[in-house]
């Protein structure tokens, strides 16, 4: 940060709206003149302005490319400037003159230009003036606010539509063409709110307060604003400086650090632009999320997306210059700023990431080189077999014709044979086995089914790979196969005592898994009421939180306590009828690692489908760990991903039936209590964008990606589930009510999902056709689908749901 310009005014003037542009800025003197200063060139002399009778309270330049022009307030006029002819006429040694668009309008307290420079709004006590910039004349004067105004901005995709900002610690939407308010907010804080922006890029219009806290808002073609994230800057700030105390260790001395005995002030924010205002042409994306924010002791940079704060410049680090608080901001756009991106790109990329993908062959002391012995059957021989086998298989064999009459008549082709109708069906299916996933599918809104499971908590659902069926895991301690329709009897697998906490498929689709509170682990033969493997509760300390297959079905991987297990296994379904109960199948421990702050795992998550050495575990102290199970250590951890423990982590692992480009496995997402669902790229180790817009205030939601990578859904505890969009797959989070779609590019929800009367629990995609079921807690399973309501099946319509 360096200072370029400073003046001393005659007057004070650190709370009134200053003026900055590209290549000028303007200070008002001796209150009642305007001195424009070149940012260029601070040695040239000033262009003074001279026309108003009273004090100057606000300045503001416009934002066309084509003329500069500069609108000034004061108590007696409104005078609009172009400063081009000022300097002009200047130089010709002629007094620079304005227009005046605005006669005794009152105490004007902000100014703002549309984006044509055609129209000038201006905020005084609580009506908003709309003027022209041409000559003098009110368009329109818009009133409602119960309190003062403090901002008003022109939407810069739409010069009709105008935001204002009131110490009624409530914002509107007017609609300049009808006069009339589109959309008023509710009270959003304790404190009143003083400034306002947009973001084009993502359609989000960003409110701030006096007492530090950032809103940002959808800002739909309708203009019905929703919530996206809410922010409070002293929260974040107080995150990064603790993530880089320990990222640096003793290496205090190059962190920000906040004084111990420092008392802690509010931060007003008092101007707010966007970061692409001041990089480059060649924009990198994840910028058209980032926010400048100017308060009273520095400039801070948000990711709106991710609702972290990326770096702050606070005046105290540098001594050179003579500013210590800030009553207010002028930020300008333009590509020649003090502002670089050389600091943030550093902060962004971090340290070297992984892939879910190995990059490297196994060691040899690989865990993941371990091999079970399998040993042979030994089938003893039987008395009396036979050893000698007839060269024929029949007790008669058929005369070769020699002896028999010559044949007269000749071979006649049979043509009135019917075809049969069963293959031809079968064939009709095969094709849709082989069909792949719709890329270009919409989000399921519609209700297709809903089944009532006998009034059970429904803790845990997963599809087959192939899509045809579906797990669930009850809080009766016993375990139900459906058909992915849910039509029919399920079938009924009992054997746990406690509640069942995970369910898995094999990717073979010939065995899975259930894991229960009773500290037991099944694995079940598809087909047979009996598991083929029990793991029983003397291996466990604790509850088994989450299991899986992992490697191409060649583990069981699954956590308890603090420890994370790695077994082989060899299934032998084969009974001895006098030795029924005795288990032939095989299993060994391979590798047991504990996490690196002996922490209890609460969620794990890994891929199956494909090669991966890559294994993500959430512990209780709120972390995250990444095991490399090629070495068979953790390779990263992240401190504090959420304020609460995460309860759900999914990796986006695609389907058979579905395509994605190879970054989009390298995203997975992290679920906790009050604190949203977050998306994060393994590669950089890095939160990518944050979704709150759904209530999870107390209920662990699950959450799973979808195959094509277009929408997430979260449940939540307003009575709906969310969806949202994503540009690598569908993502289920369940929650009590509701679910919401949201779209993964902007934060914001597209659709709800309502049909839930109970708590959703689990919620899952259909890996082969635009499919989500989720799981309620008093047993209700609701289905949810792409475009077509079908008909209402014959169970009772009260309980469990499925949505396509």
């Amino acid at each position: 940060m360096i200072e370029q310009l400073r003046l001393t005014c005659d007057r004070l003037v650190s709370h009134r709206q200053l003026a900055c542009g590209h290549s000028y800025c303007g200070i008002p003197v001796h209150g009642k003149d305007i001195f424009i200063y070149s940012n260029t060139d601070t040695e040239r002399k000033p262009l003074l302005l001279t026309g108003h009778h009273g004090d100057i309270s606000a300045m503001t330049f416009g934002q066309s490319s084509r003329r500069l022009l500069l609108c000034s307030a004061s108590a007696d006029y409104i005078i609009v400037w172009d400063v081009e002819q000022c300097q002009k006429r200047s130089q010709e040694g002629k007094i620079a003159a304005g227009t005046i668009v605005g006669s005794l309008l009152g105490d004007v307290v902000h100014l703002s230009f549309c984006s044509s420079d055609e129209r000038v709004a201006a905020c005084s006590g609580v009506t908003v003036y709309i003027l022209s910039s041409e000559k003098q004349e009110v368009i329109s004067a818009l009133a409602g606010h119960l309190g003062p105004l403090t901002s008003a901005e022109f939407c810069p995709w739409n010069k009709h539509i105008l935001i204002t900002t009131s110490e009624d610690r409530t914002f509107k939407v007017w609609n300049l063409e009808t006069e009339t308010v589109c959309y008023q907010s509710f009270v959003l804080s304790a404190s009143p709110l003083i400034s306002s922006a947009f973001l084009e890029e993502n359609r989000h219009v960003i409110i701030g307060s006096t007492d530090g806290q950032v809103w940002c808002f959808s800002f739909p073609d309708d203009h019905k604003c929703e919530l996206v994230t809410k922010i409070e800057i002293q929260k974040v700030e107080r995150r990064l400086h603790n993530s880089q105390q320990e990222t640096l260790g003793q290496q205090a001395e190059s962190v920000k650090q906040l004084p111990a005995d420092e008392v802690e002030i509010s931060k007003p924010i008092l101007k707010m632009a966007p970061w692409s205002s001041f990089t480059d042409t060649t924009i990198p994306e994840r910028d058209s999320s980032w926010l400048c924010v100017g308060s009273s002791d520095g400039l801070y940079v948000v990711n709106v997306a991710t609702s972290e704060l990326l770096t702050v410049l606070y005046f105290r680090d540098y001594p050179n210059l003579s500013l210590s608080v800030a009553g207010s901001w002028s930020i300008s756009p333009g590509l020649d700023n003090s502002l670089h991106l050389c600091e943030l790109e550093g902060i962004w990329a971090g340290d070297e990431g992984f892939s879910v993908f190995p990059s490297s062959p196994l060691l040899l002391e690989s865990p993941l080189n371990v091999e079970l012995k399998k040993k042979e059957a030994n089938h003893p021989k039987k008395k009396g077999e036979v050893k000698d086998q007839p060269l024929v298989f029949h007790s008669v064999a058929r005369s070769s014709g020699y002896a028999s009459a010559p044949r007269k008549t000749m071979f006649s082709p049979k043509t009135n044979i019917q075809k049969n109708p069963f293959f031809k069906k079968a064939r009709k299916n095969a094709g849709l086995l082989l069909k792949d996933y719709p890329g270009d599918s919409t989000a399921p809104i519609i209700p297709h089914n809903h089944l009532s499971i006998a009034s059970k908590p429904v803790h845990c659902i997963q599809y087959s790979g192939d899509g045809k069926q579906i797990l669930c895991g009850l809080g009766n301690s016993s375990v139900l196969l459906y058909k992915s329709s849910l039509s029919g009897n399920p079938a009924v697998y009992t054997g746990h005592d406690k509640p069942v906490s995970s369910v898995s498929w094999s990717l073979s689709r010939q065995w899975w898994l259930s894991a229960s509170e009773d500290r037991t682990l099944r694995l079940w033969s598809h087909g047979s009421p009996e598991p083929a493997i029990i793991m029983a509760n003397s291996r466990f300390t604790k509850p088994i939180r989450s299991a899986q297959f992992y490697y191409l079905d060649k583990f069981l991987l699954f956590a308890s306590g603090p420890s994370l297990y790695l077994y082989l296994y060899n299934v032998d379904i084969t009974r001895d009828d006098i030795k029924r109960y005795q288990q032939r199948s095989v299993v060994k421990l391979a590798k047991c690692f504990t996490t690196g702050s002996a922490t209890d795992i609460t969620a794990m998550s890994a891929a199956n489908d494909f090669l991966s050495y890559i294994v993500l575990v959430c512990g209780s102290d709120r972390s995250i760990q990444v095991f490399d199970m090629n070495k068979g250590v953790v390779a990263s951890k992240l401190a504090d991903p959420h304020s609460r423990a995460v309860h759900c982590i999914t990796q986006n692992k695609g389907s058979m039936f579905s395509t994605q480009a190879l970054d989009s496995y390298n995203l997975f997402l992290t679920s906790a209590v009050t604190d949203g669902v977050k998306i994060w790229d393994l590669r950089t180790l890095r939160c990518v964008r944050r979704y709150e817009s759904h209530l999870n205030r107390c209920h662990p939601c699950s959450s799973a990606f979808s195959p094509c990578g277009q929408f997430i859904v979260s449940g939540s505890e307003d009575n709906c589930v969310k969806h949202r969009q994503e540009t690598a797959g569908y993502l289920s989070v369940s929650a009590p009510f509701k679910a919401y779609v949201y779209d993964i590019r902007s934060s914001g929800y597209l659709h709800k999902l309502q049909r839930h009367s109970d708590t959703v629990l689990s919620v899952t995609f259909n890996p082969a056709t635009p499919e989500v079921s989720g799981s309620a807690l008093k047993g209700g399973r609701p289905i949810w689908e792409e475009t077509v309501c079908s008909s209402p099946p014959s169970f009772p319509l009260n309980g469990m749901h499925v949505s396509n």
